[in-house]
């Protein structure tokens, strides 16, 4: 149980979202999380999995229902870390708001060469799925998780360690008093 604690804790210490300017939601990058989450998520078959669930899930369709239509109103959103890094586009590709999960590539063209960019499809059983952004935020979510694991294990483990030690003075107190008690009566005859 403390080895899970301490492993977890490690393996979640070290991601960040990223604030954006005048938006309610923040970004997610895939290398901001540690490397043995990355290779978890990164692996295809596993993200095949989560890619099914996300989809099943219609995570992104109800998008549209929640925020509205006006881009003015999606900027001020508060997405979920998957919502911010699979329904939409990165910021820094700098596409066009048409609604929650339809962006259309600015006449300039794309403003980054970052392949998350060239991933964005409006199909909506594609959009982001295939971006390291949605696994960022794939990842934040699951870390978000496992802390609270972490914190609960600590807790648990301490209240265990605290009983574990208040039994053994419970033990050693009792036996010393038997021993003392045994003797005593030895003595007497």
């Amino acid at each position: 149980m403390a080895a899970f604690t301490v492993f977890a804790l490690v393996v979640t210490n070290k991601s960040i979202g990223q604030a954006i300017s005048g938006k309610g939601y923040k970004e997610y990058r895939l290398g901001d999380y540690s490397h043995w989450l990355q290779k978890r998520v990164g692996d295809r078959k596993n993200w095949r999995v989560i890619h099914g669930c996300l989809k099943e899930a219609k995570v992104c369709g109800r998008l549209e229902d929640d925020i509205g239509t006006k881009a003015s109103e999606f900027y001020r959103k508060n997405l979920s870390p998957i919502q911010s890094g699979c329904c939409k586009p990165p910021t820094y590709c700098r596409f066009t708001y048409v609604n929650a999960t339809y962006w259309i590539i600015p006449r300039s063209g794309l403003s980054s060469s970052n392949p998350d960019c060239k991933a964005w499809s409006n199909e909506q059983d594609k959009l982001c799925y295939g971006c390291n952004a949605c696994k960022g935020g794939v990842l934040a979510t699951l870390e978000s998780g496992w802390k609270k694991v972490v914190i609960l294990n600590a807790a648990l483990l301490a209240f265990v360690i605290v009983i574990y030690s208040v039994g053994c003075c419970a033990f050693r107190n009792n036996k010393s008093h038997s021993h003392h008690t045994h003797f005593y009566r030895g003595g007497d005859h």
